[in-house]
């Protein structure tokens, strides 16, 4: 890289923020063309393939879909590859962004972006994580729906009538058209007709637990066991958590964060308006999909989103920093 073209990436460094998808942006294919281009990627998915001692990388790059959608493969195959993309934008020698957080799910990537997790470490704890997640709530018991348009107070309110001593709670703050509600099923139904007349639409979501609310705190207090083994270094990039929606670089504050945010809601929405006003003018969503990107624009159409989960993308991106 030339001289000029890095100090323009420089320049522009303290207006980036990198951003890891969650569960749900998983696809067969990902990062095979990644694993295909860069050495650095390719080596992500071996780390990851030794660390659970079976070819997470052949589910990613074939499937089949069915698999991939198990809870605890989908959290290590996500977590892997955007760690893959990761490893691709640095190979080319982008710098680091001022900030990186992720969605639920992606706070793990993002802590491995930061420097506070091992890979290894991070892809064994996910995959324990999506297990705890799905073994806490029977299948069929519960339930998530995604509310588009309608206030939050007003949907909190619905959340609260429906509960009729169940659960039934807001769960993924999205952006200001999108909350997601989860909680036992019969109370989340309750919940989605007397959305009826609070929301634009409502949609019953097809997923495997009600992720991000009270009844995923036997998950939590298993995971809290695991987390508690694992080292946590102190971060080299600042990172938004998603349950408090702050920006924080204290390592045991980031352990914490990941434990609670288990049966706490997606801080989401909170988290980009945090980041705009720290100055952030363009997100990179790094891995799988384009959910993230998708979310800033119903909030802030002024940032610049980016994404990389190939070749392609590698290429854009130092395109669109260096010009």
């Amino acid at each position: 890289m030339v001289e000029n073209e890095k100090s323009a990436i420089e320049n522009q460094q303290s207006k980036i923020a990198f951003l890891f998808p969650g569960q749900g942006s998983q696809y067969p294919g990902m990062g095979k063309v990644l694993a295909e281009n860069f050495p650095a990627a390719r080596q992500v998915f071996e780390e990851a393939d030794d660390a659970l001692g079976f070819a997470l990388s052949r589910l990613c790059f074939e499937g089949p879909a069915e698999d991939l959608q198990l809870t605890e493969n989908t959290q290590p195959a996500i977590l892997t590859a955007s760690v893959a993309s990761l490893r691709a934008i640095e190979s080319v020698g982008l710098p680091a962004p001022r900030f990186v957080a992720g969605h639920s799910l992606g706070e793990y990537s993002a802590l491995v972006a930061a420097g506070v997790l091992k890979l290894g470490d991070a892809v064994r704890t996910v995959r324990a994580r999506g297990r705890f997640m799905q073994e806490a709530v029977p299948v069929g018991t519960g339930a998530m729906a995604a509310v588009i348009g309608g206030e939050l107070a007003a949907i909190e309110k619905v959340c609260t009538e429906a509960s009729n001593g169940q659960v039934c709670a807001t769960a993924n703050l999205n952006s200001p058209n999108q909350v997601v509600i989860a909680g036992d099923t019969d109370a989340v139904d309750r919940a989605i007709e007397l959305l009826k007349g609070v929301a634009k639409r409502v949609i019953k979501l097809n997923v495997s637990a009600p992720f991000h609310c009270a009844l995923m705190k036997p998950a939590q207090d298993r995971l809290a066991a695991e987390l508690a083994q694992i080292n946590f270094n102190a971060p080299e990039i600042p990172v938004v958590t998603n349950v408090d929606a702050k920006v924080t670089t204290d390592k045991d504050e980031l352990r914490d964060a990941l434990v609670r945010q288990v049966s706490a809601p997606v801080r989401w929405l909170e988290s980009m308006e945090l980041l705009i006003k720290q100055g952030v003018d363009t997100v990179v969503e790094v891995g799988p999909g384009k959910v993230l990107s998708g979310l800033m624009r119903q909030t802030n159409r002024e940032v610049k989103c980016l994404n990389v989960e190939d070749a392609a993308g590698v290429e854009a991106l130092r395109l669109e920093l260096t010009v």
